[in-house]
């Protein structure tokens, strides 16, 4: 399963299950990717999404995740960095 049509600075959910339970989560995770890292099956992305209360969370995922359902494209956006790690600096 191929799930890297999206790229760093893109808006993106992220749809989970359980592998035991085999459910989906109700809440899928959204947000911005900031990093794509690491080469063939060892390859992961990291989203970061405004949580309640302005407190700021953030996921890695593994692409080749067997608990990730499906991956959504909601915005592309064109970024002119390869890692968005200044976003952490601001409120």
């Amino acid at each position: 399963m191929d799930t890297t049509n999206f790229k760093v600075g893109d808006i993106i959910r992220v749809f989970t299950k359980d592998p035991q339970d085999n459910k989906v989560h109700a809440t899928p995770f959204e947000g911005v990717v900031i990093s794509l890292r690491g080469q063939k099956e060892s390859r992961t992305f990291i989203v970061r999404k405004r949580g309640a209360d302005g407190v700021f969370v953030e996921r890695i995922f593994p692409v080749a995740s067997p608990s990730i359902e499906k991956i959504t494209v909601v915005k592309s956006t064109g970024a002119r960095r390869a890692k968005l790690y200044y976003l952490r600096k601001t409120k």
